[in-house]
């Protein structure tokens, strides 16, 4: 466990290193706002179409040939994308490699597979809060090594990236041992690494069902936030690289202490089922008051009251992992993050359109913050159908002694 935590939380540095700057450095190649957006909007929407159609495939490729693989190949790909990056002189170009680089870094949920390989059910939603804090201590470090470094020079966090994806690549190799031993394997078939397949057969599966659409609805949420922070906080503060990066620092913070810390008292108490329900409520209130903010002090203020919120994650992997067999973690996982991948297509397209028209505004304006509004709405009912699907389920299911 100690291996991946590791290598997650790497991976993630890199990854956040490039959160605050990535919108600047789309700004260098256009000349207005509006052009900003949709520059960004093409960027984004590049790599949630490729990491959508190349998750279930990598996924099931670990399934037959192990997690350990695949991995170093999404590690290694990633080192490339940033370097690419930083040396594009063209929006087309960020483009091709924002394809290139969710094509190949599609390893989320096999990475989520690695940890159910080695974890007992009854313990994988604790693990998978503890993965679920390294990505938040990723975006401690990350965004503010980005912001600093953006503040300098726009491209010289992609270079730091890239070092950083390449040093988790040699971690990998030397130290990453495989979690998947041959006797669990699964023959490779074309049908299975269909992602509208996949997430067919996630739709059926027996305990998940109505999950997926508490899964896709706070997805939507979570990355629509994702794709407009960096433009809501420059137009409603004036935030650079290095405001956004001490931002993300304070929400990677919460994020770790909230999955690493509470996690495991919470679930000595409450079933991973209300914990769930607990997490969504606390991310929809979040979402409403950070897109009413008028000052940036309740940014940091209501990024604290937030711990709960990234629990809901951690608890819904868990739910869905505990629902299929040891030879079919990385097909159904990987689903999932296929799942998330299209909601990362839909999200720039409903966020940052609705960021295109309030772009005009004073940022005094409360109609700035539509987009983290519209968020609030997501999470809500993704609360609202999870506490309906868990009660319906207590119902049908007689009690114990």
């Amino acid at each position: 466990m100690s291996f991946i935590l590791v290598a997650v939380l790497i991976d993630m540095i890199a990854v956040g290193v490039m959160v605050p700057v990535l919108p600047h450095i789309v700004g260098r190649f256009v000349t207005d706002p509006q052009g900003q957006v949709l520059g960004f909007l093409a960027v984004t929407a590049a790599f949630g179409v490729a990491n959508f159609l190349a998750s279930p495939l990598l996924g099931a490729l670990s399934d037959r040939h192990g997690r350990r693989p695949i991995l170093l190949l999404g590690f290694l790909a990633l080192a490339l994308s940033f370097f690419v990056t930083a040396a594009a002189e063209a929006l087309w170009v960020l483009v091709v490699v924002r394809l290139f680089s969710g094509a190949m870094q599609a390893n989320v949920g096999v990475a989520q597979a690695y940890v159910a390989d080695i974890t007992p059910p009854e313990q994988r939603a604790r693990r998978f809060g503890l993965v679920g804090a390294m990505f938040g201590v990723g975006f401690i470090l990350g965004p503010v090594v980005g912001g600093t470094l953006g503040d300098i020079d726009v491209r010289l966090p992609f270079v730091a990236a890239g070092t950083l994806a390449l040093l988790n690549f040699v971690y990998g190799w030397f130290v990453l041992p495989e979690s998947l031993p041959t006797e669990r394997r699964r023959a490779f078939e074309w049908r299975r690494a269909n992602p509208v397949t996949s997430l067919r057969n996630l739709v059926m599966l027996r305990e998940v069902g109505p999950l997926v659409g508490v899964i896709a609805l706070s997805g939507l949420a979570t990355f629509m936030l994702h794709v407009t922070w960096v433009l809501y906080t420059k137009f409603r503060f004036g935030w650079g690289p290095g405001d956004v990066g001490w931002s993300l620092f304070a929400v990677g913070l919460a994020s770790a202490l909230g999955q690493g810390v509470l996690m495991k008292p919470l679930l000595a108490r409450f079933s991973a089922q209300r914990v769930a329900v607990m997490g969504l409520l606390s991310a929809a209130t979040a979402y409403a008051a950070w897109g009413l903010a008028t000052e940036p002090w309740m940014v940091y203020a209501v990024i604290a009251l937030n711990v709960l919120g990234g629990t809901a994650s951690a608890a819904l992997q868990s739910l869905v992992s505990n629902a299929v067999d040891g030879t079919r973690q990385g097909q159904t996982l990987s689903a999932v993050a296929s799942l998330n991948s299209l909601m990362a297509v839909v999200a720039p397209l409903i966020g940052l359109e609705m960021m295109r028209w309030v772009s005009h505004l004073p940022s005094s304006h409360w109609l700035v913050g539509l987009p983290l509004l519209a968020c609030a709405g997501l999470q809500a009912a993704a609360a609202l159908l999870a506490f309906v699907t868990f009660r319906r389920r207590a119902r049908l299911v007689p009690a114990g002694p």
